[in-house]
């Protein structure tokens, strides 16, 4: 059984909800990165860059335990461990979901995340970062809301990694500043969409929000 260390946050939330989706067992480690657990020793053995997600498989590619930290890294173990149909094996296909991926860990995750610390957190108020963040946030969705008028999802007509990645960072478009349904509404309906599917459900409350 899979040992997942983790919080309710959108990273987090890429794991667990991979976890569902293909159906592997884990033992649920929360890391309350408010109370900074996330800097304990013993994580950051686990995790050397003292941030959630990361697992542990006691039965790695060898055989032998593997400890793995990095969100995108943990969707491509998992997927290929156990040959899931969401990261493809056809070259052209798998090469689609790996950009999406990509386009989630490099601009999502990073930019979205800043927004939400300029937008929500900040101690100070600093009228350049929000505009900077609230505006970059606000073009990735359109570069998805594009994106999702031709194809049902990130990477083309099937669900996948892209999806599994970018999702828990849409759902918190309400911090974003921005009507998600009127300004893009192909990336509200694919949102909605995803929401249906009840592994996301069931991964989406791990650990579960009080």
């Amino acid at each position: 059984m899979i040992d997942l260390y983790t919080w309710s946050t959108p990273n987090g939330r890429k794991a667990s909800i991979m976890l569902e989706e293909v159906g592997l067992p884990y033992n649920l480690h929360t890391i309350d990165i408010g109370a900074d657990e996330q800097f304990a020793p013993e994580f950051i053995k686990i995790s050397p860059n003292n941030k959630i997600p990361a697992i542990v498989d006691p039965e790695g590619p060898d055989g032998e335990p593997i400890s793995i930290f990095e969100s995108g890294a943990i969707l491509i173990y998992l997927a290929e461990k156990t040959g899931s149909a969401l990261l493809p094996s056809e070259p052209r296909t798998r090469l689609d979901v790996m950009q999406w991926l990509m386009f989630q860990m490099g601009g999502v995750g990073p930019f979205f995340g800043q927004a939400h610390h300029f937008l929500r957190f900040a101690k100070e108020d600093v009228p350049y970062a929000k505009d900077r963040y609230r505006t970059e946030t606000h073009r990735l969705y359109g570069v998805m809301d594009k994106r999702l008028a031709e194809v049902p999802y990130l990477a083309g007509q099937d669900y996948s990694l892209a999806d599994v990645a970018t999702y828990p960072w849409a759902m918190r478009w309400e911090w974003h500043e921005i009507d998600l349904a009127d300004r893009f509404p192909n990336v509200w309906n694919w949102m909605q969409g995803i929401s249906e599917r009840p592994a996301v459900q069931r991964g989406f409350n791990v650990p579960p929000v009080a």
